[in-house]
């Protein structure tokens, strides 16, 4: 690597160098500068990693300029909407709520005879925020002992005052699908709408949602076991300044969230999927997730990010090469429909293994221990990959033979991000009911925009007591 026109791994392997040819050199010093090289090459490979070359998230690549990667790519792309892209027009409402006419002023125009000849008509879509009470007024009845007789209320009216379904619904969409602060909910409903509500309010409603929902966390479980593709992540999630881990199982139709405090095997049977579950599971290779009896699938954008990083720092040719090679693959498969035909696929396995055996003289496993010395043999992070692709190749490719498996387990990763955006926010969760109701809202939310329902839809259905015919007729 080198850093401005100083190559510091020639530098550090000549300091090597001559640290060996010094005979005079004690052991104790001789311990001490291989200490300070081995802190040395720490720093480097910390260095020279961004979001390319590793799971570090974009807005914390040091430097970063809105649109390099366009720039970098040669695109001179106007911003905004590109050709081909589908855009939203606003369009006409066939049933508008209120209808204006607009009379001619007849002083601005010739005299004489005029017919009606129809109308022109344009229309101003707007909204109206405001406070709407309904009073229910039960009739009451007495005959002559005076004995009395009330009607019954609806169902769920069962206070002098109390809030209604719409308000409870668009205050658990705030808080929870678009990551509000309790706050600032309030003083939404305060300035906004007129109307008196308490951050203990708003926890209350989310609460509430969280209980109304066990019966959707039974079905989704149920119903993500017997899917044929899942993806399966996990990620870091702060609950009051400590560690814990959000879990994702999911796929294009369902959603399951899920806050433990540990991140193996121990979390992941507690999920209540996995250990069930006998289709194609689609990961990063977490070694957690192999001890689940079904197939594997390796997500190849961290493939892609750790081949960048070993042909950046460590110049690994054949990791540029293998680079290449998984995107030619993921472009012959999408054009291909999704699927390799055996000839095809079996041409790629043979580059592929060719590419690794390259690799095999370009990064060569280390050398043995001498005799009497235990323990693991260190590895880089290069040969680590190499043997990786070597012993998980099926895994790896399995996107090009399979038409159900994707080129990344970019799905799993998309359904838990907004639990960033949501720390991002405000910090952390201030408690693990918190996390456990964020998750299970996240989770319908999610499931139902996947099925076309919006979520204040599908959160005034809940809390009038249904769910949607799509999980309710999985009951």
């Amino acid at each position: 690597m080198s850093i401005g026109k100083t190559n510091v791994t020639a530098a550090l392997e000549r300091a090597e160098q001559l640290l060996q040819q010094d005979k005079s050199a004690s052991p104790q010093m001789r311990a001490m500068f291989d200490l300070l090289i081995l802190i040395i090459n720490l720093l480097l490979s910390k260095l020279g990693l961004n979001s390319t070359n590793s799971s570090i998230p974009p807005s914390q690549d040091p430097h970063r300029k809105r649109g390099s990667k366009r720039s970098a790519r040669g695109e001179k792309r106007k911003p905004g909407g590109q050709h081909g892209h589908e855009g939203v027009t606003l369009q006409r409402e066939p049933d508008p709520d209120q209808i204006e006419p607009i009379a001619v002023d007849r002083r601005t125009i010739p005299h004489g005879r005029y017919t009606p000849a129809g109308f022109e008509s344009r229309q101003v879509i707007d909204i109206e925020i405001h406070k709407h009470v309904t009073e229910y007024r039960a009739e009451i009845l007495e005959d002559a002992s005076g004995q009395q007789f009330v009607a019954e209320f609806p169902a769920g009216v069962t206070r002098p005052v109390q809030y209604g379904v719409g308000l409870k619904a668009q205050s658990v969409y705030a808080s929870q699908q678009q990551l509000i602060p309790y706050e600032r909910v309030v003083d939404y409903f305060g300035d906004q709408c007129g109307i008196p509500l308490s951050a203990g309010s708003v926890f209350n409603f989310n609460r509430e949602a969280y209980e109304l929902l066990a019966r959707f966390e039974v079905i989704v479980i149920r119903q993500l076991i017997i899917e044929a593709l899942l993806h399966a992540d996990e990620t870091g999630l702060n609950i009051n300044g400590k560690g814990f881990w959000l879990h994702c199982v999911c796929n294009e139709q369902w959603t399951l969230l899920f806050p433990h405090a540990k991140r193996g095997g121990e979390a992941m049977l507690a999920l209540g999927v996995l250990e069930h579950f006998r289709g194609t599971l689609c990961h990063d290779h977490w070694k957690a997730y192999f001890q689940f009896k079904c197939l594997h699938a390796l997500c190849n954008a961290h493939h892609l990010r750790e081949l960048q990083r070993a042909w950046e720092q460590d110049a690994q040719r054949w990791a540029k090469a293998m680079h290449a090679l998984l995107l030619e693959i993921n472009d012959a498969t999408n054009a291909a429909g999704g699927c390799l035909k055996p000839a095809a696929a079996d041409g790629f396995r043979d580059r592929y293994r060719n590419i690794l055996t390259r690799g095999d003289h370009e990064c060569p496993p280390p050398e043995p221990k001498p005799a009497g010395k235990t323990g693991r043999l260190a590895r880089t992070k290069s040969r680590n990959l190499l043997e990786r692709l070597h012993a998980f190749e099926t895994e790896t490719l399995r996107f090009m033979s399979d038409p159900l498996v994707p080129f990344t387990n970019n799905q799993g990763e998309r359904d838990q991000r907004m639990s960033k955006v949501q720390q991002k926010i405000s910090g952390c969760f201030r408690s693990f009911e918190g996390a456990q109701i964020f998750c299970r809202i996240r989770s319908y939310l999610s499931t139902c925009r996947k099925h076309g329902l919006p979520p204040t839809v599908a959160l005034q259905m809940l809390f009038a007591g249904q769910l949607p015919d799509f999980i309710a007729k999985l009951e």
